[in-house]
């Protein structure tokens, strides 16, 4: 007979730790176990009855849910304050099943204008495929979503922080506007991460992650979470079942290795970011930075009052033309040109250079992606030999 660890009353390091995985585990293991079987065997006709009058809870397949798989469900939901959470494949696997099945045809929603492209692509371009509209509004005016409201608007979609500006919603408000409409409020943390920020106490209905990023830590996984409301995570589940995407044992294992060790990681790379947040923010050939934790972010109150910490992430803007910023990544020798975050190494990413090619200018500038924008995510490196390797490539710009 097992048991699951408590763990509401203790520290979200503790709750790294220890929540969600069940005491005793198999053969006396220390570590949750990577459970390697697609289908489960029933013990006789009555193991199988039982199952399917819904009277035994019980593992029938692995698409539909594995024991590793459960283990990173219940610390996920610890961690957030959540009912329940939900494993996929991958973030976008996450993110399109939760639309795909909380909406139906005739029905809309809005989304604020800065989000991940391949976010704001489904949404604007795949959904109306569906029958389902999607009003655009810039992220940060709360009070355009309530105008961009309709009759049968059925959910609001904000990433906080969201990529790559780092600009946030005021969660609390965005609740109010769909829950006086009796929609859902959906937003994406994966750049803030649970130690960061716990959406569902402002107000929202459920927090999806790429859990690629923070939550694995490791730059070496491929996963996405979903947590809220038990009912709702159940409604995304069976249709889940039905889509598959289910993130396999090892991936799970994986992460939920990688859970073990956010609060630690995510605290140095929120020092380090605003370290280097401030560096360049100084530094002659940096023209704008964006990150929250600085004063002259636009959002920086409204993240002080939201947030336990600003994050590994900080964009900028350097001086000079496209030529410039080639020089300066070029001439980068410990951040990695990458296009993730969250990992122990640092990531350099240009946004404009990686959508050069399916992206026309216009668009581009819609989602403010200039020549100029880099992307940084900080990694556990010292802060020193980091800010080093800035200052020479920045020399060369």
């Amino acid at each position: 007979m097992t048991e699951e660890r408590q763990s509401k009353p203790r520290n979200l390091a503790t709750r790294a730790v220890h929540a969600g995985e069940e005491v005793p585990k198999p053969d006396h293991s220390l570590i949750t176990p990577i459970t390697l079987t697609a289908p489960f065997a029933f013990r006789d006709t009555e193991d199988l009855r039982a199952y399917a009058a819904k009277e035994k809870a019980r593992f029938e397949y692995a698409r539909m849910g594995h024991p590793t798989q459960a283990a990173v469900e219940r610390k996920l939901a610890a961690l957030e304050g959540a009912e329940a959470g939900l494993v996929f494949a991958s973030g976008m696997n996450a993110l399109t099943t939760t639309l795909l099945s909380l909406l139906s045809q005739g029905q809309h929603l809005v989304i604020t204008h800065q989000a991940y492209r391949r976010t704001l692509q489904f949404c604007q371009q795949e959904l109306p495929r569906w029958g389902i509209e999607c009003t655009t509004v810039p992220v940060g005016e709360e009070e355009a979503a309530a105008r961009a409201m309709q009759d049968n608007t059925a959910l609001i979609f904000s990433e906080c922080p969201t990529n790559p500006h780092l600009y946030l919603p005021n969660i609390s408000r965005l609740a109010e506007i769909a829950h006086a409409q009796g929609a859902l409020l959906l937003i994406d943390s994966t750049f803030a991460t649970p130690v960061n920020l716990h959406p569902l106490e402002r107000g929202a209905d459920l927090v999806v992650h790429s859990a690629t990023k923070y939550l694995g830590g490791h730059n070496d996984l491929v996963a996405g979470v979903l947590v809220g409301r038990a009912t709702l995570v159940e409604t995304v589940r069976d249709f889940h079942h039905t889509l598959g995407g289910m993130a396999d044992p090892f991936t799970c294992f994986l992460l939920l290795r990688g859970l073990k060790t956010l609060p630690l990681r995510v605290q140095r790379q929120n020092e380090t970011a605003l370290q280097v947040a401030q560096f360049l923010e100084q530094h002659s050939k940096v023209t704008q930075v964006y990150y929250p934790g600085l004063p002259s972010h636009p959002h920086h109150q409204r993240a002080r009052k939201q947030m336990r910490g600003f994050g590994g992430v900080v964009s900028f803007e350097i001086r000079g033309d496209w030529a410039a910023t080639c020089r300066f990544l070029d001439a980068l020798e410990l951040c990695t040109l990458a296009s993730s975050f969250g990992g122990p190494e640092t990531l350099v990413y240009h946004p404009a250079g990686v959508t050069r090619y399916d992206l026309t200018e216009k668009e581009r500038q819609a989602l403010g992606y200039t020549d100029q924008l880099i992307r940084l995510a900080v990694g556990l490196e010292a802060p020193e030999d980091l800010l080093a390797d800035l200052e020479q490539a920045l020399a060369q710009v």
